[in-house]
């Protein structure tokens, strides 16, 4: 039962053998050329080669000032120095990867002139952004860091874009928040200051009873009726007389004076509510904090990352002796097929 099985092995390896001394030497041409070739072609006359820099950075957990500082709110003040998680990471990327960053780094460092793009080539715009992609590329670790990469002609250039884009991402988010936290401080200071003016004319309006002579409502209405019981007493008409006065400017202006008092004193807990709103408001609007740690900079490249030599020239020797086998067997194939059509022309019809 092996004995087929050994001729069979015997024979693949005899064709085998023939095939190389016949085809060996031409194959190793082929061989020899092809690393030539792609040797040459990969250098840096034909191919400039590529520097990488990189920059790893994480996001922070909160962005507002006043919640991380100043709020005395249960469960809602943060850690400044806590790292973000993955829904800050996601943040992070989509900001980096906007056209806010992108056409800031393409404007000072004239990216369009430096990818070699004339001005006024057809689609110069879709071809630049191409280039930027292809070379400026943000990736999410799986520490939920952010790690920026950039491929670049001039190894210092990759360095100094890739800290860049770190200082411009700071640069992007603060400006996107503040321009909220603006409009969010003009109206809780709007707000604050309309309660000022209400409680500045509330304490003015008691400052005029006050004058009046109403001064406590309760306690003066208490004292006033005992002394007049004692006077009635005394049958002091004169004294009678001038606190029946009294009671009266207190029955006159006592109500107005109980219900500011009340009033005052429940605008006055609105404020320092309020007041505590309009301080937070007022430290986002116009402080900042840096919206990222990094963790490692960017720096000049001591030696490119692109082209891979040895790895072009492998691929292209082992691609073109693939090739070239393929062909001559395929070739040798058929030239067999139309010997053997010649030779036996019946065999190649079906009875």
């Amino acid at each position: 039962m092996s004995q087929p099985t050994e001729e069979k092995d015997v024979f693949n390896s005899e064709r085998l053998f023939i095939f190389l001394s016949y085809w060996g030497k031409p194959l190793a041409i082929i061989g020899i050329i092809t690393m030539l070739a792609s040797i040459i072609f990969s250098s840096s006359y034909f191919i400039k080669p590529k520097y990488k820099s990189t920059l790893i950075m994480y996001p922070v957990s909160t962005s507002s000032i006043s919640k991380a500082l100043l709020s005395n709110t249960y469960g809602l003040k943060q850690d400044v120095l806590e790292f973000g998680a993955e829904e800050q990471a996601e943040q992070m990327l989509q900001i980096l990867n906007s056209n806010l960053i992108r056409d800031r780094i393409i404007q000072k460092y004239d990216l369009m002139n430096h990818y070699g793009i004339k001005p006024n080539a057809k689609y110069k715009i879709t071809r630049l952004y191409k280039e930027y992609e292809s070379n400026i590329t943000f990736r999410r670790t799986e520490n939920m860091a952010i790690k920026v990469t950039v491929l670049d002609t001039d190894p210092q250039t990759a360095a100094d874009i890739a800290n860049d884009i770190a200082a411009l991402f700071d640069s992007v988010k603060t400006a996107m928040q503040k321009d909220r936290a603006l409009k969010a401080f003009r109206i809780v200071e709007s707000e604050y200051l309309r309660k000022q003016a209400d409680i500045k004319q509330m304490e003015d309006s008691l400052v005029k009873l006050r004058e009046l002579g109403v001064f406590d409502y309760e306690s003066q209405t208490e004292m006033i009726n005992q002394q007049l019981a004692i006077e009635i007493a005394k049958g002091n008409t004169r004294g009678i007389k001038a606190l029946e006065d009294k009671l009266a400017i207190l029955a006159k202006y006592g109500g107005a004076y109980v219900s500011i008092r009340n009033q005052l004193e429940f605008e006055k807990k609105q404020l320092s509510d309020l007041k505590a709103r309009y301080e937070e408001a007022r430290v986002d609007a116009f402080e900042a904090l840096p919206q990222k740690f990094i963790v490692t900079t960017a720096y000049k490249a001591e030696k490119k990352s692109y082209p891979i030599r040895w790895l072009i020239v492998t691929l292209a020797v082992f691609s073109a002796l693939f090739l070239s086998v393929l062909v001559i067997v395929i070739l040798e194939n058929f030239t067999h097929f139309k010997f053997k059509k010649k030779t036996f022309p019946s065999a190649t019809h079906s009875p």
